[in-house]
This record gives structure tokens, sequence and C-alpha cells, in this order.
């Protein structure tokens, strides 16, 4: 989109001062609507069990996906029984729903449907945070912490611990909020979160870093393991930021054709692939495929990542989650 291209251009763009009334507009409600909450004329919801909430303060992909699975992971090995809620972007309900591996994307978006795969914790999307808490408690009584995939902005929701997630690339862009910049939030909201982290090397340092880690390729039909070469191949990705993955394939020394860049949660449907012939394989991303499975080639591939951590990050969240977890 040449908004979003314009939100991340060293200089600013001019045009978009044709937006300034509504960036006030969105400055004014989000503002009366955070204070609202932290004056305490809205109430909040406080879960009986640590709720850790990773977000971002920009639209767009930072790796927040990726940071939670790692997060769960982490969380596993030291014992605890993790789960997941989510918001469910992108899905049709009904909400609350539970997550399993048969639930199709479009009911509860691609995110979650990845986050369920992956984790093999129980995942719970709804709007309404309050309504997933309450079903994942009572569903999976022995869960002992969750962690609220997105949310930062969700202020109704009362949380223990906060990770902004950053994306080192592209930064947090023109430093403008929306619409005429990316920021959901100001840069100074990034002072408030437990602990930031920054999805690797930028120009600026905002937090921990961690990498995206590529992994195994496998086939989306069954997810049975694979090893290129490929033979023709184009490349397609609907996240937030096409261009990582097709960069990715590059630094892997993956030839691809050509490479589609769809919009982020792009509900993906066999048009979309009409035009491509049964002898060019698909290569995409672990999140397109959760929504192409039904519908996919037997040489359609995606390929899995992981965001990896040093030492010191997992240091320091071991020593959040037991101020959290110890805390009467």
């Amino acid at each position: 989109m040449a908004l979003q291209r314009a939100w991340y251009r060293p200089k600013f763009t001019w045009w978009l001062i044709a937006l300034l009334p509504l960036h006030a507009l969105f400055v004014i409600v989000s503002e009366c609507r955070r204070w609202c909450y932290r004056w305490g004329w809205c109430a909040r919801y406080k879960a009986p069990i640590p709720v850790i909430v990773v977000g971002n303060i920009s639209v767009g992909g930072t790796g927040k996906t990726p940071v939670t699975g790692a997060l769960v992971h982490w969380l596993k090995q030291q014992g605890f029984q993790p789960a997941i809620i989510s918001r469910g972007y992108g899905g049709e309900g009904p909400f609350p729903q539970l997550v399993t591996t048969q639930t199709p994307p479009s009911m509860v978006g691609d995110e979650p449907k990845l986050l369920a795969q992956r984790t093999a914790v129980p995942v719970v999307v709804g709007p309404n945070r309050q309504q997933a808490i309450e079903l994942l408690i009572q569903s999976f009584p022995a869960v002992n912490i969750i962690i609220s995939d997105d949310g930062l902005q969700h202020e109704r929701l009362s949380r223990d611990l906060e990770i902004a997630v950053v994306d080192g690339e592209r930064g947090i862009g023109n430093g403008w909020r929306l619409p005429i910049g990316p920021l959901r939030d100001p840069v100074t909201r990034l002072q408030q979160a437990d602990l930031v982290v920054q999805n690797g090397v930028g120009q600026r340092t905002f937090g921990h870093c961690f990498q995206l880690q590529p992994g195994a390729w496998r086939r989306v039909v069954d997810d049975q393991p694979v090893a290129p070469p490929f033979g023709r191949a184009i490349a397609i990705a609907g996240i937030g930021h096409p261009q990582r993955f097709f960069a990715t394939l590059q630094q892997l020394a993956i030839a691809v054709e050509d490479s589609l860049a769809f919009a982020d949660h792009h509900p993906y449907s066999t048009e979309d692939f009409a035009a491509i012939t049964h002898d060019v394989a698909v290569l995409m991303t672990e999140k397109d495929a959760a929504k192409c499975r039904t519908f996919a080639r037997d040489n359609w591939y995606y390929l899995t990542v992981s965001a990896v951590f040093d030492d010191t990050f997992w240091q320091e969240f071991s020593r959040q989650v037991n101020r959290i977890t110890q805390e009467p």
C-alpha cells in the first residue's frame, strides 16, 4: 500500500498532511480511552492467574507471534502450564472459541491457528478478553499462566507483565501515529512496558534483540518435512512485512521466478492462485499455510521460523516471571 510505504520513508511525505484531522481524532480518542482506565473511570478485568501481554505499538508485522511461541516453549520447559488468548483478528467467530488443530482459520484467525499448531497449548480467541479467559480457565483448570497474543492497547485487561515487540528493520517509521504514521501508541509507550524486544538489528536499539531463525520446510497439505531445491517456484506472503520473507529466501539461496505480496491476514482462496500452473511450486510462510491447507497442491511448501533470544533476555524474563508468579 502507498500509505504504508509513506510511513517508512526517510522524509515525511507531504500529502500525509491531508490526514491531519483523522490523526488528531485518533490521538484524542485513544488518549481519552487510556486515561479513563488509568483514572479508574472504566473498570479493568483482573484474571485469577498471571497474564503476560505481548504486543506492539505499531501496525504491521513485528514478529510478535514467533515471540509468543518462544515464550510458551520456555514456560513449558520451566514446568508451567501456559495457555494463549488472542483477539482472533480476521476470524468470523463465534466468540469466545477454543482453537484446535481442526478449527478453520476463517473462524478464529490465522495467527491463533498457527500458535495452536506450533505450541500444543490451549488457545482461546475472542475480542472480549475476559470471556476468553473465563472459557480458558473453565476448560483447562490446570493452566497457571496466560499469554495474550496482542492486546497492548486492550486497556480493559489488567496485565502482570508487558512485552512490547519492535521491528528492528523498519523501527517506528516516521514516528507519527495513525493514519499519518504506523504507530498506535506514542514511542514513549515503550518506556512503560516491562520488557522491549526487537526483531533484528536496526539503526536504533529499542530492547533485547532476537532473530527469526529459519527452520524446516514443510509441505502445506500434510506438514511433512521436505528439502529444497523446489524447481520452478514463486513466493507469496500475506504478512505485515512481506519483504522480510522474500529476503529470507534470498539468504537461503532459494531461487524464485516471482514474489507476490498480499495484505496482512489476506483471506486466501483458489482464485488467488488460478494463474499459477501446476508445475510451479509455491513457497509461503507458516502463517499463510494455515489458510491455504484445504486447497493446497502437493508442491506448495512453507518455511517454519522461530524467535531466538540470547541468555540475557531469558535471565530477565525469568526474573519477571518469578515476580508475577510469586506475588500474593
